[in-house]
């Protein structure tokens, strides 16, 4: 779930920032797309991933920067944030509470999806 006041949204983005740009938070999951391109081009994607700034309304319409498309080396990668219960079963009863939320970042290839 997300959140659905301003307060929350701008929370859930600076959780998601936090686990994008630092690796704080969650757990960032790599696909075997992007495993399969080797350990330099792994750091440059993740490098890029946490670079990323190019959010917008078409990109990210709720605002809470969970999701993106951008290019690394011509290669077309998306990553993806999701919430989930603290078990990693359910969706999150509310993503703006790391009390009771887990993050999950994938980041693959974008055929991948």
């Amino acid at each position: 779930m997300t959140g659905s006041s301003p307060q929350k949204t701008a929370r859930i983005r600076e959780l998601n920032d936090q686990l994008r740009c630092k690796a704080i938070g969650g757990c960032v999951v790599i696909t075997a797309g992007i495993h399969a391109l080797g350990t330099t081009a792994i750091c440059q994607v993740l490098a890029a991933v946490a670079r990323f700034d190019n959010f917008t309304e078409d990109n990210d319409p709720r605002g809470e920067h969970d999701c993106a498309i951008l290019t690394v080396n011509g290669r077309r990668v998306l990553f993806k944030i999701d919430y989930y219960d603290l078990e990693l079963q359910y969706h999150s009863p509310d993503a703006s509470d790391p009390a009771v939320t887990r993050r999950v970042m994938t980041v693959m290839l974008a055929e991948e999806y």
